[in-house]
């Protein structure tokens, strides 16, 4: 049996990301700024940066190096009892060949609460609607949140209509409460050194901020376990058909 067709661990967790390909220039940014590239495993040292210690700056990109960069489509979920790995892996394969590239005028960096993210300058009906219809189209697949996911999420405390969503949807920041965003950093409260590390995101990233983002690509991501890093599993071509390829699935 094939490292793709392995049976479904109960750990596992399943994620739809937007990621660059590997090769584009904002992967290999991103890769050089969090130390890790999800599709090719490859981790490397963090470049330094003035002003922030590699402990810190290390404390800082842990949870998106963790996740990998990408923009969240449908949040991690565990599959619900019944469904297999593959069954997922087809159905995101066949909705995606249904799809068309979605061209976002122009990203810009943004402080998104306490963290920084390249997100979207405006608003984009296209990438809400594609977002919303893979939080609907995949709900099926998901194993409901237990009484402790509940409770962790409930901790941050949500509003009525975020309560809501987590009871049916099992996440509280999706549909018109979710904000399409690729995660650059962790929580960064201080505000000087916040000031501090986005003077140098916007140095690293220059060349896409105030461009245009072509969304071309469905991934599907992986976590194996809690705590392990998520990793590509899938990589669908929007419009495109498939082929399997070593180890993982790709577009054709």
């Amino acid at each position: 049996m094939s490292n793709c067709m392995r049976e479904t661990s109960a750990l596992s967790r399943y994620a739809l990301y937007y990621a660059p390909r590997a090769e584009e220039g904002l992967a290999v940014a991103a890769s050089r700024w969090l130390g890790r590239n999800a599709e090719t495993g490859e981790s490397r040292d963090l470049v330094p940066m003035s002003g922030v210690s590699h402990e810190r700056l290390s404390a800082v990109v842990a949870a998106p190096r963790l996740y990998g960069f990408h923009g969240t489509l449908k949040p991690p979920i565990a599959l619900a009892e019944g469904a297999t790995e593959r069954d997922f892996i087809e159905a995101v394969g066949a909705f995606a060949a249904t799809e068309r590239q979605i061209d976002v005028p122009a990203l810009t960096l943004s402080e998104l609460q306490d963290f920084l993210a390249l997100v979207p300058a405006g608003r984009c009906a296209a990438l809400q609607d594609f977002s919303d219809r893979c939080v609907v189209e995949f709900d099926e697949f998901r194993r409901p949140a237990d009484e402790a996911e509940l409770a962790r999420r409930r901790a941050a405390g949500l509003t009525q209509r975020q309560e809501d969503l987590l009871l049916r949807w099992g996440y509280p920041y999706v549909l018109e409460q979710g904000r399409f965003h690729l995660t650059l950093t962790g929580r960064v409260n201080e505000s000087r050194e916040r000031a501090v590390i986005l003077d140098e995101l916007r140095r690293r990233f220059t060349a896409f901020v105030d461009r245009p983002l072509a969304v071309r690509d469905l991934c599907v991501f992986r976590q194996p376990a809690p705590g392990r890093p998520f990793t590509v599993l899938a990589r669908f071509r929007l419009g495109g058909g498939r082929r399997l390829a070593t180890q993982v699935w790709r577009a054709a």
